[in-house]
């Protein structure tokens, strides 16, 4: 099998953050790469930013911050994961991409935004020779049974804890 799957999940800061360092990485291999963030539609972010001035595809879908399941805009966030997955599964199948990021997926799928069964078969489903990269709190069980790598990044101290805000250049 020429199919290699991460994780990155846990509690502390810097899941996605390794996750785009791994696209750094491949794209120095001249490797074609697709980002597609669940959850998150912040598009100005620095990471992205530069991500896409190396020519990588960066797609969101997410609608960002998710209500609890009784708030009437859940569903829609349930609509934009439903939609992230058909374009993962399309990246996944298409044999265009070496590195698939599938970020916050874990999350999503927490969130009961996404049915692990289905984001398990797309995975298994993948064309080959492929990376997958899962990324996000709360990877389940499942989901690190098939893995060939998993990551948990545990926060130690913060500082947002301390009452400093988010600064550009480090958490966006």
């Amino acid at each position: 099998m020429n199919k290699n799957i991460l994780i990155f999940t846990g509690n502390g800061k810097g899941k996605s953050t390794s996750s785009f360092g791994m696209a750094l990485r491949a794209a120095g291999h001249n490797q074609r790469i697709i980002i597609i963030q669940f959850m998150k539609k912040n598009s100005d972010i620095g990471e992205l930013v530069s991500l896409k001035k190396l020519g990588i595809d960066i797609i969101q879908t997410g609608l960002g911050f998710v209500p609890k399941k009784e708030n009437p805009r859940y569903a829609d966030h349930v609509n934009a994961a439903q939609l992230g997955l058909k374009v993962a599964q399309q990246a996944l199948n298409s044999g265009d991409y070496d590195l698939v990021i599938l970020d916050e997926i874990c999350g999503a799928i927490a969130k009961e935004l996404l049915a692990e069964k289905d984001v398990i078969a797309a995975i298994k489903q993948a064309s080959e020779p492929i990376n997958i990269v899962l990324t996000g709190r709360y990877a389940s069980a499942r989901l690190i049974d098939i893995a060939d790598t998993v990551s948990e990044i545990n926060p130690i101290k913060h500082a947002f804890d301390q009452g400093i805000p988010a600064r550009e250049g480090v958490e966006f």
